[in-house]
């Protein structure tokens, strides 16, 4: 966890992500990410020298009708002294029946970004802490250069003017197989996705070319982050 943090630190201390009195929200999907993200920061809010509130927060699109189980993931908010909220929703409904979108996984993460943004609102948070992460950084770059033709990417720190509300993604210089040792090591409650496109999306296959590709071009990851930092893509070469 020690080594985790410390990446966290100096993506929140290079793009000044959390002041003193924030009133943060973490996203908590219930995968290792998200989890692993609520760990840390729960963890960091014990000696960061700004100091901050933190929350947790999930939606629940209800796959297939059903209620997802999150009793676990209230039990380590507990645990975390962290007070959790869960809303649950018809967006699985929405997504798959009526709407019958043939290619659901963007229109999703709209829609439940906007859930997260209200909910925090709601909760008077400031901030809402996402667990993206530097595998899906370069995922992303990626995806918009293969699938749209654009050089971009999701950023660091962006301020929502309609909401009042700053979006941070404190893990980006962390790696995936440094959270899932973290995870593990923690014995994180991990929820399964119940969604009928996880893992067969065009992220899953972009994940797997990078993979591939990596093979070849060792540290292909690093080096994508490293020029979207030096050609100051999407607010990634900007410092505190």
């Amino acid at each position: 966890m020690q080594k985790l943090t410390g990446y966290l630190r100096a993506a929140i201390d290079r793009y000044g992500m959390i002041e003193a009195g924030d009133q943060i929200a973490v996203g908590v999907s219930g995968g290792k990410d998200s989890l692993t993200l609520l760990c840390a920061m729960a963890k960091l809010r014990e000696y960061y020298p700004a100091p901050f509130s933190l929350f947790a927060i999930s939606i629940d699109p209800c796959f297939g009708g059903v209620e997802a189980d999150y009793s676990a993931i209230e039990a380590l908010c507990a645990e975390l002294s962290v007070p959790f909220t869960l809303r649950r929703t018809q967006l699985a409904n929405v997504i798959f029946e009526e709407r019958k979108e043939k290619n659901p996984c963007s229109l999703c993460a709209r829609m439940r970004r906007g859930m997260l943004h209200n909910l925090c609102r709601e909760l008077s948070c400031n901030k809402l802490a996402l667990g993206h992460h530097a595998d899906d950084a370069a995922e992303t770059f990626m995806m918009n250069l293969l699938y749209g033709g654009t050089i971009d990417c999701f950023s660091p720190k962006t301020y929502l003017s309609r909401k009042g509300i700053t979006v941070i993604r404190p893990m980006i210089f962390c790696e995936e197989k440094e959270i899932r040792r973290v995870a593990n090591a923690l014995s994180l409650p991990v929820l399964r996705s119940a969604c009928p496109r996880d893992g067969v999306s065009a992220r899953a296959e972009t994940a797997q070319l990078l993979r591939s590709l990596s093979k070849q071009y060792p540290g292909l990851k690093t080096k994508i982050l490293g020029a979207m930092q030096r050609g100051e893509i999407a607010g990634w070469g900007t410092a505190k």
